[in-house]
């Protein structure tokens, strides 16, 4: 199937041309169908798949150009505000030639810019729960006039607590309107969520099951709890980094690891949600521009995030949910390029890891680093040898929407 194939606007293929794609990936294949008949969508499909334009392209082709002063036609919930802002710049991308206006709201901003887009007449609204829920109240706007309701990443919304918040929106949203949820994952409380806001929802499953990709190498390093930074540190300077994402459970730690890292000289910085939003952007700008070539993040940078070329991933920490180890890991390896994830594993954590082989259905190669003074000689368990990833740092792909 190609994109002209899918009935998509003149405007919208002209866009998509321009970006060299003309193969949908199987999530948009399966769902743009059902969203320009207008019928409520479950799409479930890994990161990296392609979600975003999955909705983004028949939303663009229902609301066609700007209609200057009318109210919200389309909202857009997402759990974070780098999410909501790359969604921003996705319409934006794919809207090249329709136009239609977006206004991006989440906190940590001020009021200011977000009234004058929602004054001026903002065709799409895309925002995060706490802030959306602010202006509501205040009577800044209302949702009376949504025709297209989208839920992106509803696991982790519900995962960050939002699951009241996106209850309440969804009361507030037109009855007439067409649902769209999207998620990595669909679990018993979205199943329940599925029932209240979707009417006959038609199910895209594309890739259920989490797994790492192929052109991952994957292993864990096993340490005592007081020589994890040391070890991190012996890990770094081993490997050859362009970008390397280090994963904290905590906010606390990511703050710690940053700072410590910086005293033993390395360009890092920090991102997670108690830092004020300008940080947040500049951090992640730096990293993407290899201004900075190591950022250390809680989970709000696995889910999502158009962060390309990233060479390395550690896992300071095992992370709390099994689903987030292959997040995590996917933040590199992308779009065919091979990447490295190592995962230091202290022993309390060994329950975690348990967690992570039994969902992805994979023994994952435990290894001793030489040349570090262990305190402890850490135990290894032995494992067979894994499969050998075929070579794929030159490759590019013809699929559209890579990026999520």
């Amino acid at each position: 199937m190609t994109f002209p194939e899918l009935g998509l606007d003149e405007s919208i293929l002209k866009s998509i041309e321009e970006f060299g794609f003309s193969e949908p990936t199987p999530i948009q294949a399966g769902a743009i169908p059902h969203i320009l008949a207008g019928k409520d969508v479950i799409g479930s499909a890994q990161t990296g798949t392609g979600k975003t334009a999955a909705y983004a392209l028949p939303i663009l082709h229902r609301l066609g150009g700007h209609k200057k002063g009318a109210p919200p036609r389309c909202l857009i919930l997402g759990p974070t505000r780098e999410l909501a802002a790359q969604v921003e710049e996705q319409f934006d991308a794919y809207g090249k030639y329709c136009a239609p206006k977006c206004c991006l709201i989440h906190g940590g901003v001020g009021y200011g810019k977000q009234l004058q887009e929602l004054k001026a007449g903002a065709d799409i609204v895309i925002a995060t729960p706490g802030r959306l829920l602010d202006h509501l109240q205040q009577k800044n706007f209302d949702l009376r006039s949504i025709e297209v309701l989208v839920l992106d990443e509803v696991d982790r919304m519900l995962d960050m607590g939002f699951v009241d918040d996106v209850k309440r929106i969804i009361k507030l949203c037109s009855k007439q309107r067409q649902t769209l949820l999207f998620s990595a994952t669909v679990s018993e409380d979205i199943k329940r969520l599925i029932s209240f806001a979707l009417k006959e929802p038609v199910e895209v499953s594309i890739g259920i099951k989490l797994s790492p990709a192929e052109t991952v190498k994957h292993e864990i390093y096993p340490v005592g709890a007081m020589q994890k930074f040391d070890l991190l540190v012996a890990l770094i300077e081993k490997m050859e980094i362009d970008s390397m994402l280090i994963f904290c459970r905590m906010k606390v730690g990511a703050d710690r690891i940053t700072r410590w890292l910086k005293e033993h000289g390395y360009s890092v910085e920090a991102m997670h949600s108690n830092l004020p939003q300008n940080l947040r952007t500049k951090a992640l700008e730096k990293f993407k521009n290899g201004e900075t070539k190591i950022l250390v993040a809680t989970d709000i940078a696995s889910r999502g995030l158009d962060i390309a070329n990233v060479t390395h991933v550690i896992n300071y920490d095992v992370p709390e949910h099994a689903e987030d180890y292959v997040h995590r890991i996917g933040r590199t390896g992308r779009a065919k390029r091979e990447g490295d994830a190592a995962t230091i594993i202290a022993p309390d954590e060994h329950s975690k890891l348990d967690a992570i082989e039994k969902l992805i259905d994979q023994t994952i190669p435990q290894r001793r680093l030489e040349g570090f003074n262990y305190i402890h000689e850490p135990h290894i368990r032995e494992t067979t040898s894994s499969k050998p990833r075929r070579s794929r740092r030159n490759a590019s792909t013809s699929k559209f929407g890579r990026r999520r």
